[in-house]
């Protein structure tokens, strides 16, 4: 019982970390009366997402994990082309770049223990498995867009497209959440879709 508090804290951590990116974009935005991407959506980003790794991992959640994985780098390079990321010291940018590395070489090493906490894990059936995963996917997929859009722009910014596929993941996440009885992914996810909605509106305003 105790052990299932700390990883839980673990992952409302995240989610404060999450939390506090929506609230210092929406803020800042709101402000500007445009939809911006500031520094700090992505330094809180980064930060949640390191955690919420940790959180997915001893969850033996695949969905949770396999989602930071692929958004991960995409904040180090937006951290980067807003040139967060040479502040970083570089022991800490070493650490940074290659954690997922050194998760995915364990993996690789110990695929069959992988398999049987993530991939058979009794507390999440196959089809569950399966739609958490592809909720998490479409999540990430935001970013990916993201990263594609501000790469033809020539800077970081967060376009209409990345909201809309915001509020279509977080659905998912948290119905997903919901089965689990996962109050870390049902609060999280709740709180943003307030902030993806408001973004929207503020984007088809400026018809941007």
């Amino acid at each position: 019982m105790s052990s299932s508090i700390y990883i839980f804290a673990i992952g409302f951590l995240a989610q404060i970390f999450f939390a506090a990116r929506i609230l210092v974009q929406w803020i800042q935005s709101e402000k500007a009366k445009r939809v911006l991407s500031p520094s700090l959506f992505w330094v809180f980003s980064l930060a949640g997402a390191y955690l919420f790794f940790i959180y997915g991992w001893l969850r033996n959640d695949f969905a949770i994990v396999l989602g930071q994985l692929i958004s991960y780098y995409i904040y180090l390079w937006n951290l980067n082309i807003k040139g967060v990321w040479k502040n970083i010291p570089i022991a800490f940018r070493y650490i940074l770049l290659l954690t997922p590395v050194v998760a995915i070489c364990f993996v690789a090493n110990n695929a069959g223990e992988f398999i049987a906490r993530f991939l058979h894990n009794k507390d999440v059936p196959l089809w569950l498995l399966i739609y958490g995963s592809l909720g998490q996917i479409l999540f990430t997929l935001r970013f990916i867009y993201q990263w594609l859009y501000s790469r033809k722009k020539g800077e970081s910014t967060l376009p209409a497209g990345f909201w809309l596929i915001s509020l279509t993941g977080s659905l998912a996440i948290v119905s997903y959440g919901i089965i689990r009885l996962d109050p870390v992914l049902i609060v999280g996810q709740s709180f943003g879709m307030v902030a993806y909605i408001r973004n929207l509106v503020l984007i088809f305003r400026k018809g941007e």
